[in-house]
Formats: C-alpha cells, structure tokens, sequence
C-alpha cells in the first residue's frame, strides 16, 4: 500500500493576488488628489485670474500707456502715484470710501439682529399658522428684486428719504428670506433640552435667546454679515436709484462717476478708473480670506439640519 501526500499548494505571488482581488470602479473620488486635479485646478484658477492681472497691471500704468491703449500683461512704467492721484481728482473719493463703510457696515448689523432674531422664533416658539408663516417668508425669495423696485421707491419718495442713506440702510434691519432659513436651521440643531433647563432657571423666552442661543449662533452669524458686507459694499444698482448727490455716493457709483472726469472724445482715466476698482475689490478679498471657514459651516449647517 503506498501512501501519497497532496504536493502543497504554491504561495500565491503578488501578481496573482492582485488578479484575485475585485477592481474598484474608478469613481470621481480617485481623481480628488492626482495630478490630474491639481492640473485641473491650475488652469482654472489661471484663466480666472487674468482679468484681475490686467486690472493690477492697467491700475499700475501710466497716462501716457493709457493714452495710447498701449497696455500690456506688465506694464512699462510702475505708476504706484496712481493710487494717491485718485484722492486729487474733482470727485470726493475719500467720502465714497467713508460712505461705502457706513453703508455696508450699518446694513450687516441690522441683517445680523434681525435674521438672529426671526429665526429663532420660527426655530423654538410655538404659534398657530407658524409653519404657514414660514412658508411664505420663503416664498418671497422666489419674486424677482426688480417687481419691487418701482413700489419701493414710490414708499421711499413718500416718506422723503431719497437723496439719503436711509433706503439703503433701513430695510436690512427687516432681514431676507434666505438669511432667516439659514438662521433658523442652525438653531433647529441646538438641543431643546437647554431651552427647558433654562426656563426650569427663569430665564423666559428673550433671556434664552439673548444668552444662551445668540452666543451658539455666533459662526452662522458672522456667515451672514460676511454676505451683506459682500453685497453692500458693491452694491451699484440701489445707490443708482436713491442717491443723487455726489458727497453721499458710495465707492460702488463713484468709480463710474470717474469716467465723467473725461471730456468728449477723449479717453477715460483707465487707470485710476482701475485703482478704483482695486480699492472696491481688496477689502472684499480680505474678509473673505478671514471668514471662509464660517462660510462653509454656514452651509453644512443649513444642508445638514433639513427643513422641518
């Protein structure tokens, strides 16, 4: 009787352990960090970059360059007086700048008060047809800007206060839709246990809001005076409509007032025209450098709570 024994079987080598082993499908979230997105991202960010080179670049050239339309990607001359020579035209540019701050400034306080405070009532108190309420606060962020323009001015001129600030101002202490969503949907995370723990204390409803819910608030807040300081401060359209005169323009309608410096035929200022722009542009840049990050928790606040 012989006795055989089964020969052991091969170790199986790299080659064939990468054949047994299933593919993933390639998905989109292989290419997050290649080359490929890197690359992607450097054209993009190029292409998207070249109209602000040339404004750098006409902004820094001479009159004589502007003149001749004999501009270039670097300009010849480093003309850095440019950007003291806007302050000695015939148009008050140090006003549009003060204007353009208060007008901004003012309407990111008043947005920040009254969306944290309409939000957190539609967030925590209870009333009969609050659901119905806020549905059509939401529903006016569907009518266009431009169906209210004309109504708006007709109330303002009545009450006189054309030629002010007031029409700019005075409205963004009423908040907007889109800001009350986004407040209360963040304070809809906010457990309601601390609610009842703090009426158990005596606090009632504005002790709540005031000192527990507002400081909770804080990202979601800054989110939204970053956006209204975003919008006021190139606001062109409002100032436009209600603003006449020169000394209570903001910086947004005084840079197109700077082509009227020029006479007939004769071409614009394009370079202080473009320091102009720099300066409405730069102090945007800045803000959004420093509050990204509450921008995007802005938004992962809003997507993860839902609408309830």
């Amino acid at each position: 009787m012989s006795l055989t024994t089964a020969a052991p079987a091969p170790a199986p080598t790299a080659a064939t352990r990468d054949a047994r082993r299933p593919r993933r499908p390639r998905t989109l979230s292989a290419f997050r960090s290649g080359p490929f997105t890197y690359g992607l991202l450097l054209i993009l960010s190029t292409i998207f970059m070249v109209p602000l080179v040339f404004v750098i670049s006409i902004a820094l050239s001479s009159d004589a360059s502007v003149s001749s339309g004999q501009l270039f990607v670097l300009p010849r001359e480093w003309e850095f007086a440019n950007f003291a020579r806007i302050f000695q035209t015939s148009l008050p540019v140090g006003s549009f700048l003060v204007n353009s701050v208060i007008i901004s400034v003012t309407s990111a306080v008043g947005q920040v008060l009254s969306s944290s405070i309409v939000g957190y009532a539609f967030a925590r108190l209870r009333a009969p047809g609050k659901k119905v309420l806020f549905f059509v606060v939401i529903a006016t962020m569907m009518i266009p800007a431009q169906i209210t323009m004309i109504p708006q001015f007709w109330i303002f001129s009545e009450l006189g206060w054309v030629d002010t600030f007031l029409p700019l101002i005075v409205p963004q202490f009423f908040s907007n839709a889109f800001n009350i969503f986004l407040v209360r949907q963040f304070v809809t995370r906010i457990p309601f246990e601390m609610d009842e723990a703090a009426q158990i204390d005596g606090l009632g409803h504005f002790g709540i809001y005031s000192r527990l819910i507002l400081p909770l608030m804080m990202p979601i807040l800054i989110a939204i005076a970053i956006f209204t300081l975003t919008a006021m401060w190139g606001d062109f359209m409002g100032p436009l409509i209600y603003i006449n005169s020169e000394d209570k323009m903001p910086l947004a309608l005084g840079v197109q007032y700077l082509t009227s410096t020029s006479q007939e035929l004769q071409t614009p200022p394009w370079n202080l025209i473009m320091v102009g722009s720099i300066f409405l542009s730069l102090p945007m840049i800045i803000i959004y450098y420093f509050g990204q990050k509450y921008m995007y928790e802005m938004n992962l606040s809003a997507g993860s709570a839902g609408a309830k």
